[in-house]
Order: C-alpha cells, then structure tokens, then sequence
C-alpha cells in the first residue's frame, strides 16, 4: 500500500503537466493499432470481443474530444459484426441462458452499442431480460470467466449488469430493475475490494448505483491511494505499475470519483502513460489470463500479450483525452 507517498513523489523529480500536444500526438499515435485490431478480429472472427469491439469504440468516441473524428464506415462495420453477433445468440438470451462470458459479454456488447449511438429495440429488450433475470438468487452479478484482470471481478460485472439495465432496460422493468439496483448497491458497501480492478469498479459500482457522495468519495480515495510513486497503478500489489491498471484507475477516478484531471495525481498519471508508450503508439502490459482459445493474430502487436494491451491502450486513449484541454 502506498497510501502515503506524497513525499515519495515530491522525492522522485518535479513533474510538469503534459502538454496538450504531447497528449494529442499520443493519442494519434495510438489509434492506428486499435483500428486495425478491431477490424482484423470483427474479420477473422463471428464472436464479439470487448478488447477488440467495445474499448477501442470507447477510445476513438474519447478521442473526438481531441479532434479526432469517428469514422461512420468503421463503427457501421462494427455494429453489423455485433448485430450479427446478437442474431447467432438471440433465442440464448431469450431463454434466459445467456452466452460465453455472460454478463461480462452482454454488458459491454451493450455498452458498443451505446457508443455506436443504436436505440433500443427488440434485440437489446431481450439482452437486458436477460441480464435482469441473471443471478436473481443473489445480492449482485458474479463473473463467470477467470480471465485476469478484465473477466475476474464482480463488481465489474455488477457494474456492466447496472449500467446496462439503467441504458437499456425497459419501463415495464422499472420497479424490479430499482429493486435489483438498491440491492447490488448494499452488497458493494459491505463487500471489500482485493486488487485494483475491485477498486476500480466498486468506485463505478457505487456511483452509477445511487450512493451517497460520501461512501463514493471514500471508495475514490481508496483507489487513489493505490498509486505508486512513479504515477501508475498495479493490477496486484505484487506487481509493478502498469498501463491497463494506471489507465482504468485514471478513468474511474475521473467519470466516477470526482477527480480533476488537472490535480496533481491525474497529472503524475498521465506522464506514467506517456512515459509507458511504445514508439510504434501502442502500450504492452504481460497477459496474466490463461488461454481458452486457439490462439490468433488479431492485427494487434505484441503476439500473446496483445489483447490486454490492446485493452490498456483503449483505455489510455480514454485517460489522455480527460486530460487534454487545447
């Protein structure tokens, strides 16, 4: 734990804010790869992948803010994959039974198509059905993977199931999704994160659940009291700062716990990340989950780590473009 190392920073060196351009060229460095990653698998694969489809839609969506545009060709591309995605497993999700990776899956399928701009329909009535009526049994969502560290944590999955059913869920719905809703809240206020993708999540969790501002401030203190003194995060405490954990962390602090990313601890963040970026734009971070897949090449360096840096990448786009102002 390095809850006190603010004297650690001061020690380390005089940081400086990241230039505006120094973060645009960053960013610009950076979306080449993901484009071609999301590209090659929506070709060389009919499942969805919220490594390769929903964070680096995420991160382009993001980098509009830098003056980055959208390409309208590439996200009607990757909606039609995902549509057609949805049409393979709808009669799954209508059964209630759900696919591989379950609410993982249809939460961030469903958070795709919430960055794609789609609208309600019949196709996500049925996914939000679904994930209503996952886990009924229980106080929260639990993850059905132990893929560290994007498909291990609960409350990433309770997250994704209450960001979806407060998106997509309809008003027939209504009472039952408050009820579930007020529910998962009172599992995260007395259940204790382990590693900082917990942290991130509970803080997300408890936000978009209706906390009160106090238990959300102390879980984003909890968070930012995770940062070392070389202004990343860590996956685990055993393991060094490294790009997909600082990235989330920065992200979470700043849409859900009421960080400026002007404060010194984003600053120090940010020059972690820039600092962690390849020449060639992209941010490697070693795999920690086991394979379950024949391995493939999805455009995405980095051979057998590519995945999860991928996933870093996406969301250091994400947290370099909070920090940029022009």
């Amino acid at each position: 734990m390095i809850a006190t190392a603010s004297l650690a920073f001061a020690v380390l060196a005089a940081t400086h804010d990241p230039s505006p351009a120094a973060i645009r060229a960053a960013v610009g460095r950076a979306l080449p790869s993901l484009k071609v990653a999301a590209e090659t698998h929506a070709e060389k694969r009919v499942c969805f992948a919220c490594h390769n489809q929903t964070y680096p839609m995420m991160a382009f969506d993001a980098a509009r803010k830098l003056g980055f545009e959208l390409d309208a060709e590439f996200v009607r591309d990757q909606v039609k994959h995902l549509r057609g995605f949805v049409t393979a497993h709808r009669k799954e999700w209508d059964e209630l039974k759900g696919t591989g990776g379950q609410v993982d899956t249809a939460g961030w399928l469903l958070a795709t198509f919430e960055v794609a701009g789609e609208k309600p329909d019949a196709d996500t009535a049925s996914i939000a059905k679904y994930i209503l009526h996952r886990h009924a049994d229980r106080k929260h969502w639990t993850t059905s993977s132990n893929r560290p560290p994007t498909q291990v944590s609960s409350f990433a999955s309770s997250y994704l199931a209450v960001r979806s059913l407060k998106a997509w869920g309809t008003p027939e719905q209504k009472d039952a999704i408050a009820k579930r809703i007020d529910e998962v809240r009172e599992w995260a206020l007395k259940t204790k994160p382990k590693e900082t993708e917990d942290r991130v999540y509970r803080l997300r969790l408890l936000q978009i659940s209706g906390a009160t501002s106090s238990d959300v401030a102390a879980a984003a203190k909890e968070l930012l009291d995770e940062q070392r003194p070389d202004g990343g995060w860590s996956q685990l405490a055993k393991l060094g700062s490294d790009p997909y954990a600082t990235a989330t962390a920065l992200a979470a602090l700043a849409d859900a716990g009421g960080l400026s990313p002007k404060s010194s601890a984003y600053r120090r963040g940010i020059e972690y990340l820039l600092r962690a970026q390849r020449d060639d734009g992209t941010w490697l971070v070693a795999t920690r989950a086991p394979p379950i897949q024949p391995y493939f090449e999805a455009g995405y360096p980095h051979g057998k780590d590519q995945f999860i840096s991928s996933s870093a990448a996406s969301w250091a786009v994400i947290a370099l473009a909070k920090a940029w102002e022009k």
